[in-house]
C-alpha cells in the first residue's frame, strides 16, 4: 500500500510513539504506588502468581502491544485503521484504570467489572487489528489470555478479601 509520507511521522517515529503510548498506560497504572506490597498483603487463591511475575509479564506484554499498534498503524490511513487504532487507545486507557481502583482505591468489585469491559474491549481490538495485519492481531493474544487469567485473579482476590 502506497500512502502519503508527508502527512504521516516517519515509521521510526511512529514505534517510538507506540511505544510512549504504552509506557504512558503503565506509567499512569503505577501511579497506585507499593501495588507489590499490597497485592503480598492479600489473601490469595493458590494459582496467584508471585508479585514479581507482574514487572516482567507486563514488560513483556506492552512491547508486544506496541509493535502490533505500530504495525496496524503501518497499514495505511483508511476508516478501519483509525477504529482499530482508536479501540487500542481505549483498552489501554482501561488498562491504565485497572491499578489505581484495585490498589489504590482497593474497590477490588469494580476493578473487576472494569477489567471484565476492558477483556470484551481487547477482543474487539484484536479482532480490528487482524483485519488490518495478522501478526498485529496475533501479537495481542498473550494479552487477551493474560487479561483473562487477571480477570480470574481479581475475583478471587475481591471474593476471599471481601
Amino acid at each position: 500500500m502506497v500512502t502519503d509520507t508527508r502527512t504521516r511521522p516517519k515509521p521510526w517515529l511512529a514505534l517510538a510513539i507506540s511505544v510512549l503510548a504504552v509506557l504512558l498506560a503503565s506509567g499512569l497504572g503505577g501511579l497506585a504506588a507499593n501495588s507489590a506490597e499490597r497485592y503480598a498483603r492479600l489473601r490469595q487463591p493458590g494459582f496467584a502468581p508471585p508479585s514479581w511475575v507482574f514487572g516482567s509479564t507486563w514488560t513483556l506484554l506492552y512491547a508486544l502491544m506496541a509493535i502490533a499498534a505500530w504495525l496496524v498503524w503501518r497499514t495505511g490511513p483508511s476508516p478501519e485503521t483509525r477504529r482499530a487504532l482508536v479501540l487500542y487507545g481505549v483498552q489501554l486507557v482501561l488498562n491504565a484504570a485497572w491499578t489505581p481502583l484495585f490498589f489504590g482505591l482497593g474497590w477490588r468489585g469494580i476493578a473487576f467489572v472494569e477489567l471484565a469491559v476492558l477483556l470484551v474491549v481487547l477482543i474487539v481490538t484484536v479482532v480490528a487489528f487482524w483485519r488490518r495485519s495478522a501478526v498485529a492481531g496475533a501479537l495481542l493474544l498473550p494479552y487477551v489470555a493474560w487479561s483473562t487469567f487477571a480477570l480470574c485473579l481479581n475475583f478471587a482476590v475481591w471474593q476471599l478479601n471481601n
